[in-house]
């Protein structure tokens, strides 16, 4: 590892700690929150935020753009919405010269930089397969022209865990999209007396520029230049493979209670946010701890169970964690293939 390389690790470091101390001027608690937002921001993906309103979810994207001095919208998503209302539509333009008619693109909110889909399962499925697109090639196809979005862009949706009715589930080919998803708890006792004391006084706390959109990409770019050894690498593959219940590497509870496991996507999600967790600890590598800190929100919505474990009242995240404790993380096979 080159001594340039450990300075500009160091400097990322700083600049993920400046980014998440200014965030926390704002939004009180939920430090991992903040921390997997922000690093699925660098790693170039998305976040679902699974929560009860009012815990600062829009606030949260709002000083994200602030800090990042990036652009910021909010679509609320309801069951009339309609995909043009996203990505935009063609409008009917007059020229002033010459009085001709013609069709213009007139672009939705979906153009911009840090997007918020609240309540993203309220608005049908024809309208939330309008983000597909969007959010895997950061384009959208209107009457068979396409139009790309600036970089970065960034989804953050959210989703009521409390409120199922006029609710349409988010079908496994739009939860895959989602690099991370994050559960967003309740504050305590303390942290609900900090929000009053922020909130219902005359004073709002107010934060500063850390970075801009070229230092956003320049760092989204470093990133995939952190090392990863194969052996390390080699232990995200089988956490993937893990989750499904075919595999020669599935735990007991794996082959009763899961019906579908991740896709690729996930291994792509453990080493992206396995990178960003060793520069936060000051390490240029991947280390195995790194890899399974990432295990859960990564994987958690990238599996289905079946009925049984519904039946059961058996959560993604008890599995997962079974799954941490009886997939060995060096192997004697690998070691022996390698020598």
């Amino acid at each position: 590892m080159s001594q340039d390389f450990q300075q500009q690790a160091e400097e990322f470091r700083s600049v993920f700690t400046r980014l998440s101390d200014e965030v926390q001027k704002v939004i009180v608690g939920n430090d991992d929150v903040i921390e997997g937002v922000l690093a699925a921001l660098f790693a170039g993906g998305h976040v679902l935020l699974e929560g009860v309103p009012g815990l600062g979810k829009t606030m949260l994207v709002r000083t994200l753009g602030e800090v990042l001095d990036l652009p910021f919208n909010r679509i609320q998503f309801t069951p009339d919405l309609m995909p043009a209302d996203i990505v935009g539509t063609n409008v009917v333009q007059e020229d002033p010269d010459t009085g001709r008619r013609g069709l213009q693109f007139e672009e939705g909110p979906i153009f911009t930089s840090l997007v918020l889909a609240d309540e993203i399962n309220r608005a049908t499925p024809k309208t939330q397969s309008a983000m597909l697109e969007c959010m895997q090639e950061k384009q959208v196809t209107v009457s068979g022209k396409r139009y790309t979005m600036d970089a970065p862009f960034f989804v953050m949706a959210t989703q009521n865990p409390l409120e199922m009715e006029g609710t349409y589930p988010l079908p496994e080919a739009q939860l895959d999209r989602f690099l991370f998803k994050l559960m967003v708890p309740f504050p305590g006792r303390k942290e609900l007396a900090t929000i009053l004391d922020r909130t219902t006084r005359r004073t709002f706390p107010t934060v500063d520029k850390v970075i801009d959109r070229d230092q956003v990409l320049r760092w989204m770019d470093f990133i995939r230049g952190v090392e990863v050894a194969e052996h390390v690498q080699d232990y995200a593959v089988r956490l993937v493979l893990a989750t499904h219940p075919e595999s020669e590497f599935a735990t007991d509870q794996v082959r009763k209670y899961v019906r579908y496991g991740s896709s690729p996507r996930g291994a792509q999600g453990l080493i992206l946010g396995g990178k960003i967790k060793a520069l936060r600890a000051g390490r240029a590598n991947l280390a195995f701890a790194d890899i399974a800190a990432m295990a859960l929100p990564v994987l958690r919505h990238r599996i289905m169970l079946n009925f049984e474990a519904e039946a059961e009242g058996l959560a993604g995240d008890t599995i997962l964690r079974d799954l941490l404790d009886k997939v060995p993380r060096d192997t004697a096979d690998f070691v022996a293939a390698q020598s």
